[in-house]
């Protein structure tokens, strides 16, 4: 396949296509690839879109959250986007639109695994957004987000985003006693696939231990924090 068939397939899954394609090359040439380019050549790398990325896909999924859930409490709409607006959310994304497939990337930098790399793949996503807000303005930029981010905003589940945040609240105790973080360990694993309990058990300054049970780690480890912070702070915890 050629470059331009590649960078047509692309913009194919992306449901765009750039009126001026050297900046979707440029948001999808990582540094290796420019800095061991020949000087003659003058390639840029993708940091700088990357920048204009983040922000703008901030402000585009807050939108997407103010609009999706006019009831939530500030709090709740701060968890939402840091939940969509994030390194595994942005990879996930990346890879369904085969970012990876299409980076530029020194020779190094591919055979250690860079086309899958979490943190190459999101900060590739971030700057196409960017190098579509340049090639045609924030509102395509934002049809664009709408539909990519649309199956993600319908599966937010609201009870989730309202329950207090335990592990974080524990981490924050900690940091405020100058103390270690909480760490936490699996105890067992059970069960099918499709019915599964994690145990996890949570240590907090060596002086507390305490477990939780759940259908999925996270859940466990909420928990377990839920359950070291009963300990701590002398009293029932309400979920």
């Amino acid at each position: 396949m050629t470059r331009d068939e590649q960078l047509t397939y692309f913009e194919e899954a992306l449901g765009y296509r750039f009126q001026d394609r050297a900046l979707l090359e440029r948001a999808l040439t990582h540094s290796s690839y420019a800095n061991e380019a020949p000087r003659s050549e003058a390639v840029k790398d993708n940091e700088t879109l990357e920048f204009l990325g983040d922000s703008i896909l901030g402000f585009l999924v807050a939108e997407m959250l103010f609009e999706a859930f006019p009831d939530f409490r500030e709090g709740q709409l701060s968890k939402a986007r840091s939940h969509l607006v994030s390194e595994p959310s942005f990879a996930r994304l990346a890879r369904d639109l085969g970012v990876g497939e299409a980076l530029l990337l020194a020779a190094g930098e591919s055979r250690s695994g860079g086309r899958v790399r979490e943190s190459l793949l999101a900060d590739a996503f971030e700057a196409v957004f960017a190098a579509i807000t340049l090639d045609a303005g924030l509102d395509t930029a934002r049809e664009v987000a709408r539909r990519l981010f649309a199956d993600a905003v319908a599966e937010l589940d609201p009870g989730e985003l309202s329950f207090h945040d335990y592990k974080t609240a524990l981490q924050e105790l900690a940091q405020g006693e100058g103390k270690p973080l909480p760490s936490y360990r699996l105890l067992s694993e059970s069960g099918p696939d499709h019915l599964k309990e994690f145990v996890f058990e949570v240590i907090y300054d060596e002086e507390i231990s305490a477990t939780g049970s759940g259908a999925t780690k996270k859940e466990a480890q909420r928990r377990a924090a839920k359950a070291a912070l009963a300990i701590k702070l002398g009293r029932t915890t309400r979920a």
